[in-house]
């Protein structure tokens, strides 16, 4: 049965590759599972044939025969879990392996995402600068520990995992912000999981919406 995603129509992320879709696309390419993708729009999103794949009418969702699924972690996790090429085979491994995805999602992400609420929500509050710099120092803190655990290694825990996948995605919220600069081992491993080949499969794709939608504006 074919796998079928769903995706922004429009994406406000202008192809960047920070939509939550990409990391699913990635999951896929990397396990080697062909896919379709069904674009929403916002308007979509908040009707009720979407809420019922996805209740709280975001993108992206997964469907594959009668199975039905949301959350982008959740998604993934299936993806690894069902096919090779995410997950080790040692029951150990895989099981560290699986940690590292909570951490991106759990650890990581909601202070970065912090900063982008500040950013884009609270620019014009006079206690703004204040607040940036509070959550910059948050950041810092998670960046540093995270450097410090990676070191020198090419990935978070031995070969590449459905890990290095959540936590690369995430970290890209970052770039071209000042932070990820200050750990250049970072942004060497963000350039690592950039250069797989799955990942640049997957950055085109869903690239290939945005310029696509743009055409057909002009």
């Amino acid at each position: 049965m074919t796998i079928t995603i769903t995706a922004f129509e429009r994406s406000p992320d202008r192809g960047k590759g920070l939509a939550r879709d990409m990391r699913v696309r990635w999951a896929l390419e990397e396990a080697g599972q062909p896919y379709d993708v069904r674009l929403v729009s916002f308007k979509t999103m908040k009707e009720h044939a979407h809420l019922a794949l996805q209740p709280f009418g975001q993108i992206p969702t997964y469907e594959e025969g009668d199975l039905a699924l949301f959350e982008s972690g959740a998604i993934i996790l299936h993806i690894a879990l069902n096919h090779g090429g995410l997950l080790p085979d040692d029951a150990n491994a895989r099981a560290r392996a699986i940690t590292w995805m909570f951490a991106a999602i759990s650890t990581m992400e909601p202070v970065i995402v912090d900063r982008e609420t500040a950013r884009y929500q609270e620019g014009k509050e006079a206690w703004y600068e204040e607040r940036l710099a509070y959550v910059n120092d948050r950041i810092r803190k998670r960046l540093g520990e995270l450097s410090k655990r990676l070191g020198d290694a090419d990935w978070l825990d031995g070969n590449f995992t459905a890990g290095d996948l959540q936590m690369i995605s995430v970290l890209l919220r970052l770039e071209g912000s000042s932070l990820l600069e200050e750990y250049p081992n970072l942004c060497a491993y963000i350039a690592r999981g950039q250069a797989r080949p799955a990942f640049k499969r997957a950055f085109e794709a869903q690239k290939a919406v945005f310029l696509a939608v743009s055409a057909g504006g002009q």
